[in-house]
């Protein structure tokens, strides 16, 4: 498979993927299936998910899984999945890295926890790697999710500009962060009120104020007759114009992805980012990038802005930083806003606190999980198979009448669902949803940017582990073609 994609001998698969977790799970072997579904349906609160008919038993809730390897699910009646969501776009290793559980053994053993305000070899080890992995001389603040790191983010903006007084007179005053439409942050106050999701918001108002919101470049649904560069061009313009029109003085950062994920995966024109950069640096406003999904190969570069040759103020990272294994997440800033915090002597450090942040057992299981990355060369190989992912399905979906778009980078890739190929009218929310239900039946899970803007939750998203095979790949691929004909 590795000389079908053309992948260098340092990108192919390990040869033991097996899982420790059959061994691990020996507490539940011969459990009560359906006992467990009944507490499940009773005490157990998912996300996302409606569960009236699990907790008035006219239903009963999917089978637990019990153990994963590689790129599959197999749940305690022994039925398996093909996880081609990566968990929940953070599997980047795999499922089952013996590895890595040695890893998180031998640092709990160790230190099972240490207060933030305190160094630990794994903590001072990860920073570093990090910094060398962005190329510049990065300080990293860690949290426990993306969402934390978010918050950490706009807290740092905010600070840095109000003890910043010296060099920008306005600095006080810069209290704003504008996002994009579509874009998610995370589910916190600050995180979700910077995230451009209508639907994910409803029932939590008022937002916190100081957010502002612009459109983001989406290049299929861009006017008739008007370039993808010119399309990018515009909604840079419109970034602008909000800076000017709500007082460049306010006006703390910028917020985006650079490739945009849950927001229905829109891949930006080459040079959309650097004409950000450009507009931020022209009014100082600092540049923060979400790279919670994208970082850590998943576009095929080691961080979705190297793509584009723009550097960021501020990233934030998680997810693909520990593959999932363990919660971590990161705010990492260049020298330049570091710097800042040295010379106001009422805001001389930044005044936040997250008890799991730089956790030592979590910390430890991030830089096994990236030591994996770079030896096995898992960002060239999410860069090679997402092109034959990618390449399958644009052959297989070619003609579809219920598909507009396939589009992506690296392992991030987005199917936008039409009802009409010509007029692009988005396919109805149920029956999107009733695709993803249909491949969940046929044994592969696929993600959808399910509440998240009205009218427009159309997009089948994929990110499966960077291990995922050719054949694996084609599963996908058949699975999501066979449940479109079902749709028609």
């Amino acid at each position: 498979m590795a000389a079908a994609l053309g992948l260098r001998a340092s990108a192919r698969l390990p040869r033991r993927l097996k899982s420790t977790a059959a061994a691990a799970l020996e507490p539940w072997v011969g459990a009560d299936v359906e006992a467990l579904q009944e507490k499940q349906g009773k005490h157990v609160w998912h996300p996302m998910t409606q569960q009236r008919p699990w907790s008035v038993a006219e239903a009963a809730p999917p089978v637990p899984v019990a153990r994963a390897a590689g790129s599959t699910l197999t749940r305690m009646d022994g039925t398996e999945l093909l996880d081609a969501m990566g968990g929940l776009w953070c599997v980047n290793i795999g499922y089952g890295r013996e590895e890595v559980a040695r890893a998180a053994y031998e640092a709990m053993t160790a230190l099972p926890f240490l207060s933030p305000l305190h160094g630990s070899a794994p903590q001072i080890e990860l920073a570093a790697k990090i910094s060398e992995l962005l190329r510049y001389d990065a300080h990293v603040y860690f949290t426990a999710s993306g969402s934390e790191a978010n918050e950490a983010a706009f807290k740092i903006a905010r600070q840095y500009h109000a003890a910043n007084v010296e060099r920008d007179p306005s600095g006080p005053l810069r209290h704003t962060i504008i996002a994009r439409h579509r874009a998610y942050h995370g589910n916190t106050a600050g995180a979700m009120a910077a995230t451009g999701q209508a639907e994910r918001k409803i029932g939590f108002g008022p937002q916190p104020p100081g957010y502002l919101h612009v459109p983001p470049p989406y290049a299929y649904r861009r006017p008739a007759g008007v370039t993808v560069e010119q399309h990018g061009a515009e909604v840079c313009r419109q970034l602008e114009e909000t800076i000017v029109m709500e007082g460049e003085q306010t006006v703390a950062a910028f917020v985006m992805e650079p490739v945009m994920s849950g927001g229905g995966v829109l891949v930006p024109h080459e040079t959309y980012l650097r004409d950000v950069r450009r507009i931020c640096d022209k009014y100082g406003v600092l540049l923060i990038l979400d790279e919670v999904v994208s970082g850590f190969g998943r576009t095929g570069a080691m961080f979705g802005h190297q793509h584009y040759g723009a550097t960021p103020d501020i990233i934030t990272l998680a997810k693909g930083l520990t593959s999932g294994y363990c919660p971590l997440g990161a705010c990492a800033v260049t020298s330049d806003v570091f710097d800042r915090f040295h010379d106001d002597p009422r805001l001389a450090h930044f005044r936040s606190m997250n008890t799991y942040g730089g956790h030592p057992v979590a910390c430890a299981v991030g830089l096994k999980n990236i030591e994996i990355i770079e030896r096995e060369g898992l960002v060239d190989r999410a860069r090679d198979v997402g092109d034959f992912l990618k390449g399958s399905l644009e052959a297989a979906l070619d003609g579809h009448p219920l598909v507009g778009e396939v589009r992506g980078m690296g392992l991030l890739i987005g199917v936008e669902l039409v009802t009409d190929v010509y007029t692009r009218q988005p396919i109805e929310e149920d029956r999107s949803a009733a695709v993803v239900n249909a491949c969940a039946e046929m044994g592969v899970v696929v993600g959808r940017n399910g509440s998240t803007v009205p009218g427009l939750c159309n997009v089948l998203i994929l990110a499966p582990p960077f291990i995922v095979t050719e054949d694996e790949c084609r599963k996908i691929t058949d699975a999501i073609k066979r449940a479109l004909d079902a749709a028609v």
